[in-house]
């Protein structure tokens, strides 16, 4: 029988790579939170690139990358501690000095770091949000925030087995005029170096939706700072299956 939530949120509360810290919808910086601006100075120690994980889920990825970059510090982000408990627990067991944990909603997270502080974003099979464009993660409403913590033209991944979240986030950047550095609908039939981040390493869910058959797509893009951002202005055939076994809640063959 597997671990309950309590005694997981109790082991959460007492790792010292995990950080619970108190939101403010209204606040410029999350209450008492002294590591905005200061995560390599105060935490990691090192002047290390800091990448993140946004939903991070049980933090696969983020402790992945991590032994496998370890000049590069990770900080998996998502708001449900008992998944992300999995990640944390195996990064203190393995003595991981370049990784943390942020508890948060991810609308709040340009409370959490200061101007230029990320240079990476990882969106490793975010949920598609297929009936509100403003809850998906590669949306211009979530990338005018991280603008306000990433450096120019800072590298953002999108990993998804979503064909609606892959195609909606093409045409945003189309929209934007922002060319994708990588962009592939199976990247594991990919070879080349610069998709080899990408497949160096598999999360339970990914290794799932290939089982059944499920192409992973794959874009990589850079953020600029400047400029206005603009939604796209077309429809998208809904995906087909129910993604991590969420119920479909809409009859709509389409969405924006």
């Amino acid at each position: 029988m597997g671990k309950g939530k309590l005694a997981k949120f109790a082991e959460m509360a007492q790792n010292p790579l995990v950080f619970e810290p108190r939101y403010n919808p209204t606040a410029e910086k999350a209450d008492d939170f002294g590591l905005q601006g200061n995560w390599n100075r105060e935490f990691f120690h090192n002047q290390n690139p800091i990448v993140l994980e946004l939903g991070c889920g049980r933090g696969e990825y983020t402790v992945g990358l991590a032994q496998l970059y370890p000049d590069r510090n990770f900080i998996g982000v998502d708001i449900k501690g008992s998944r992300m408990w999995t990640g944390a627990t195996d990064a203190l067991n393995k003595g991981l000095r370049n990784v943390a944990f942020l508890r948060t909603n991810i609308e709040f997270i340009w409370q959490f770091f200061g101007k230029d502080e990320v240079s990476e974003i990882w969106l490793t099979f975010s949920d598609p949000q297929m009936k509100k464009a403003t809850k998906r993660l590669s949306s211009t409403y979530f990338l005018e925030r991280y603008r306000r913590f990433m450096t120019d033209s800072g590298l953002i991944h999108l990993k998804t087995d979503s064909n609606f979240l892959f195609t909606y986030t093409q045409e945003m950047l189309k929209a934007n005029g922002i060319t994708p550095e990588v962009c592939t609908r199976d990247l594991y039939k990919q070879t080349g170096d610069d998709t080899v981040e990408a497949r160096s390493f598999q999360t339970y869910y990914e290794g799932m939706w290939r089982d059944r058959g499920i192409d992973i797509k794959y874009l990589r893009f850079r953020l600029p700072q400047q400029g206005t951002l603009t939604e796209p202005d077309v429809e998208i055939p809904l995906d087909e299956y129910r993604s991590y076994s969420r119920e479909k809640r809409s009859s709509l063959a389409t969405s924006r």
